[in-house]
């Protein structure tokens, strides 16, 4: 497989913002962001993500390409400090991106054929098992700190690929009607003092259990 043709085109704008960022980290620049670490940025990081969940959800333009400023920033900074620390630079970043991005879409720049995008899906999730092969669990990669909903969504995807699922219940017909029922049940739930945000990453962990029980019992451990 060959790598795809690197456009040529300059970014000025880019460049000139990772120089900012530079000569604010370099030495007798601005105090507060040479005492910046992975860890303190990652408030900000997770502050500008939904920020610009906002924006897009807002469908403001103006907006939208300041959040999105604010989250290539973030990439920006933390490459930066990376590379001051001799670990890696903006450049590896964007070359591993670029090639994960070739390697997962076999159909384009490779001969893979595909015609819809269920196909797309399973192509991609089929390199990616490849990638991933060292790993022991479907549920590895999941990031635990993702909301609550979006953390079921995603083990709920997991846990199916090894049989364990649960029962759904009679939701409504459209999403506007299943937000005023979640959020009734917020509602109903703090009337009684419980904490929905705990009750829903309480049952996601005895779900992730039953996941790990299931790959333990198919793996004879």
């Amino acid at each position: 497989m060959t790598d795809p043709l690197v456009p040529t085109t300059p970014h000025p704008e880019l460049y000139e913002l990772i120089a900012v960022l530079e000569k604010l980290r370099a030495p007798g620049g601005c105090v507060w962001d040479r005492e910046q670490t992975h860890a303190s940025l990652v408030q900000y990081l997770v502050e500008e993500t939904f920020e610009l969940v906002d924006a897009i959800e807002a469908g403001d333009r103006d907006e939208l390409i300041e959040e999105l400023g604010d989250v290539l920033y973030q990439v920006i900074f933390h490459a930066d400090i990376a590379a001051e620390a001799g670990e890696f630079t903006l450049e590896d970043v964007a070359a591993h991106m670029r090639q994960k991005m070739v390697a997962r879409h076999p159909h384009v720049f490779g001969d893979v054929t595909v015609t819809t995008s269920d196909e797309v899906v399973a192509t991609w999730e089929s390199v990616k098992a490849v990638e991933k092969a060292h790993r022991t669990s479907v549920l590895q990669g999941i990031p635990q700190g993702m909301p609550s909903l979006a953390l079921a969504d995603k083990t709920l995807g997991r846990a199916a690929k090894v049989g364990v699922v649960r029962e759904a219940a009679v939701i409504p017909d459209t999403e506007q009607e299943l937000g005023d029922q979640l959020l009734a049940m917020v509602v109903a739930a703090k009337a009684a003092g419980l904490d929905s945000e705990r009750a829903l990453r309480g049952a996601l962990r005895g779900l992730q259990n039953e996941v790990r029980a299931a790959e333990a019992a198919g793996t004879g451990e």
